[in-house]
Order: C-alpha cells, then structure tokens, then sequence
C-alpha cells in the first residue's frame, strides 16, 4: 500500500510465488511477475514474440526439452494453450508437470494440445521450435549432480535436432545458458539458433506490458 502511493507499476522477482500473488492482493497499481518459482511470463511473452517473428504463431509446435516442472514450461505451457498451439514436452518422469499446470491448461483451453514424453526424440519430432533451459533451476541448487546425470540424455545437441522433420526449426533458450550442459555451442551458435533475437525481444515484449498497463492501452 505504501508502495502503490509512491509508484506507478511494480515489476517484482520472487523466489515465492505466493509473495507475488499477496503483493498485487494489496497494491493499487499495476502488480508484474517479472519472475517467480511457479511461472516466469514476460519471459514467454518475448519467446511468443520471436516464434511469431521467426515462424509465425498458426499451427507451430513447439517442443521444450529438459526440465519439465520449473516456471519457464509452465508458463509456455499455459501460453500454448491461450493460442491455441501444440506444445511437446521432453522431459524425464519424475521431472514432467504438475498436474495442477496440465488443469490450468485445460482450463483456460479445453482443446489444449500437451504431448508429454519421456523420449526426447519423440517431443522434437514434429517440433517448429525446439526450447531448453537450464537443468539447475532457481532453488534446485542442492540437487545441479542429480540433476546433471539424470538430464545428460536431454541435451540439446546436433544428434538429437537431426529427429527434426521439420528441417526449418529454431531454437530458444532463455538464458543463461550452460554451454556444453543443457545445450551445445554447435547448437546454439548455429543459423538455427534464434537466441539471441529472443534476449532482444525481452526488452522489447515487456516494454510493450509497461507501456499497456501505465495507462498506453487505449492509445
């Protein structure tokens, strides 16, 4: 509250979603979760951006390979969902989503499209866009060794993306990336890479919620 008198928006990371969530419960401002452990959307705003850019949005599919339970898949997931795109998700069993994002989905969705596999040959597949990120993810510290040995056959190199049909895909990562871990230099340094215009469109796609939300919207 005393915040919301000083400020005219307030753009809040958190460990704690629930923190995020119990903010905007209060503020009278614009409340945005630039990130938190459950969802990180100005991030999958920017990678919206550049699929639209790079591939456009009708019927693209995008398959993310790696961790399957951390905040960048859940809140592509539930992107996917609003517009109405395939998402394949590659990821080991005890690391795929919760269920409570898969109802999430379908609620906002009811024809949501969510291919989940074990197989990461299988989730690039048919994939238009082929996403990863860290193994370690924020909090997850304490498990990097586990973590490693159980996501080595999940990285994203030149052998897994020759089971691209599709041979015009790109590639996302949201940085920072661990080279030589989750991705490959070959990978990520390739003409398929489209990394480094997704940091761009960062700025660019949250400039755009500061813009709409301080009072741009009906300009």
């Amino acid at each position: 509250r005393v915040l919301s008198g000083y400020v005219d928006g307030i753009m809040y990371r958190s460990f704690s979603h629930t923190s995020v969530v119990e903010l905007a419960k209060y503020a009278t401002v614009p409340v945005i979760n630039a990130l938190s452990d459950f969802e990180h959307p100005c991030q999958i705003l920017a990678d919206l951006q550049t699929i639209m850019e790079k591939k456009g949005l009708d019927g693209t599919v995008t398959a993310f390979v790696g961790d399957g339970d951390n905040n960048v898949t859940n809140s592509l997931i539930l992107a996917c969902a609003i517009m109405g795109m395939k998402i394949n998700i590659g990821a080991p069993k005890e690391y795929q989503p919760q269920k409570k994002v898969l109802e999430m989905a379908k609620a906002v969705n009811s024809k949501a499209k969510i291919f989940i596999t074990d197989d990461p040959k299988e989730a690039v597949r048919d994939a238009d866009v082929v996403y990863t990120d860290t193994w370690v993810s924020m909090g997850a510290e304490k498990e990097a060794e586990k973590r490693r040995k159980v996501f080595n056959a999940y990285q994203l190199n030149k052998e897994l993306l020759e089971n691209c049909k599709n041979r015009d895909y790109i590639v996302l990562h949201d940085l920072p990336a661990h080279r030589g871990e989750e991705i490959t230099d070959e990978v990520m340094d390739s003409e398929k890479s489209a990394i480094f215009a997704q940091a761009e469109n960062r700025m660019h796609a949250q400039k755009a919620v500061l813009f709409y939300l301080l009072g741009g919207k009906n300009a």
